[in-house]
């Protein structure tokens, strides 16, 4: 295995990468009021009248000036005329109000729920019996006794998220970043507050699971239902602590699935992907909350919110139910983590580096290393090949060569397309998983041994977690 002495390895031949902007989907964890928030703020109707149905005026007729009073007449034929003229013309005038009023249904016969308006070109018959609130219900009912409102205390301040009881041992699933760097945790269950630890997690994918201290408390555990079984248009549940206000939840439906994220931190880099995108509201605070179905079966661990401002703006993402439960479930056992692998560190092909650098193409993923004995290495791959198409994606950055290995399952097959050259190459690449590195690390940090050797492998192992001066590896 080689050694880095100096962290990341560099591109080879003198090439010259620059640094590749971060994303900005945006982490739902509250931060505490003091640190610029206020959890409990919420906007008012206004009372100025704007929310209050505007009414027509029926503009009345000028005052008609009162006759001078003249010398008496009896009544002859051309009064009476004028009388019954008068009084046949309010009749008229009355008849037509009243017709008028009923056509606008101001006056009418009991309401049937339903509204008609007919024109010269369509008929619009709009139904207003048939919402029907009772999924809704049902799936809250379902699902609130499950989810938890999680409050971290850090060095620096304090925060709040959501979580999701696993099982009746009181472990619950939530995200990493809501408990990363926590000092003590708190979490309150249907109105009551216990004690909490970290189990374990795994930053790569934002999962971690905590442990609440029940003193023989029971809880409800929430039920898990097939993530897989998701499609666009199905109909779905947020249920947290948005800005800290449990117990909340908003309906929408899947906006979109097989979203790939890559998200920057100050602990490194995290990898989101085959997210789940919803409309229904995802704010700081329902980070690690649940995002349940029409029947109130966990199907999504609620994680980002896309947006210019500190809240939702209708595109939200959650993780996998599946996935979230296979990787809870590991930790809980003690088991590593791992995560699709195939062994190559690169940068990002753009038109300006392509030029600078002769490359034959202006887009992709060069290849600046490959690991000994992995996937990469094994398939053929070579230092300075430039990946192009995984499959039938096209790549167009090391992140994207990156999130679309870690869309799939280890020991799949992919083809991976290279520019070598002027020469266009395939390789059929083995997905692999990082365990081994994992083992290794942990057998390292394990040994007092300091010797260069061990500082160099650490040092390369966290590069391989995280990126560095625009690398990204996997």
């Amino acid at each position: 295995m080689d050694n880095y002495p100096n962290g990341m390895p560099q591109a080879p031949d003198g090439m010259e990468f620059d640094q590749q902007p971060t994303q900005s989907q945006q982490p739902t964890q509250v931060q505490d009021p003091a640190q610029g928030q206020d959890p409990t703020r919420v906007r008012e109707a206004p009372v100025d009248g704007t929310y209050v149905g505007a009414t027509q005026e029926v503009p009345q007729a000028a005052p008609q000036p009162t006759p001078e009073p003249g010398p008496r007449k009896g009544k002859g034929a051309k009064g009476g005329r004028q009388f019954l003229m008068g009084l046949l013309g309010g009749v008229v005038g009355a008849a037509a109000l009243v017709v008028a009023l009923m056509g606008f249904g101001v006056l009418g016969g009991k309401s049937s729920g339903s509204a008609t308006s007919t024109g010269t070109t369509q008929q619009i018959t709009i139904n207003a019996d048939t919402e029907d609130a009772t999924v809704a219900q049902a799936a809250a009912a379902k699902a609130l006794p499950s989810v938890v409102s999680v409050y971290c205390t850090y060095s620096d301040g304090s925060g709040s998220g959501s979580g999701v009881i696993l099982d009746t041992d009181g472990n619950i699933v939530t995200n990493y970043h809501v408990v990363n760097g926590a000092e003590s945790i708190t979490v309150t269950i249907e109105g009551k507050s216990y004690d909490a630890t970290v189990v374990g997690t795994d930053s790569s994918s934002d999962l971690a699971v905590i442990k609440a201290e029940l003193d023989g408390d029971t809880v409800t555990p929430i039920e898990v239902g097939d993530s897989s079984q998701l499609k666009v248009g199905s109909w779905v549940m947020s249920v947290g602590s948005p800005f800290g206000l449990e117990q909340s939840v908003s309906s929408g439906i899947v906006s979109a699935l097989y979203r790939n994220e890559l998200m920057e931190s100050s602990s490194g880099e995290t990898i989101y992907t085959n997210l789940i995108q919803v409309d229904a509201s995802i704010n700081p605070g329902n980070s690690g909350g649940a995002l349940v179905d029409s029947e109130g079966k966990l199907v999504g661990i609620c994680t980002l919110y896309s947006s210019d401002t500190e809240s939702f703006a209708g595109i939200g993402f959650a993780i996998p139910g599946n996935y979230a439960i296979q990787v809870a479930n590991k930790i809980i056992a003690g088991e590593p983590v791992t995560h699709a692998y195939i062994g190559l560190t690169m940068k990002t092909v753009n038109a300006y580096n392509a030029q600078r650098n002769h490359l034959s193409v202006n887009q992709g993923a060069y290849v600046v290393q490959v690991m000994d004995d992995s996937p990469a290495a094994e398939a053929g791959l070579e230092a300075g090949d430039i990946v192009v198409a995984m499959d039938d994606d096209e790549i167009t950055s090391a992140d994207g060569m990156v999130l679309a290995v870690r869309s799939h399952e280890i020991g799949d097959t992919v083809t991976v397309t290279v520019m070598r050259g002027d020469e266009e190459k395939t390789f059929q690449v083995t997905i692999g998983s990082d365990e081994a590195l994992q083992n290794s690390q942990t057998t390292l940090n394990g040994n007092n041994d300091s010797n260069d050797q061990v500082q160099d492998f650490q040092q390369w192992y966290e590069n391989m977690r995280n990126r560095s001066n625009g690398t990204s590896l996997n």
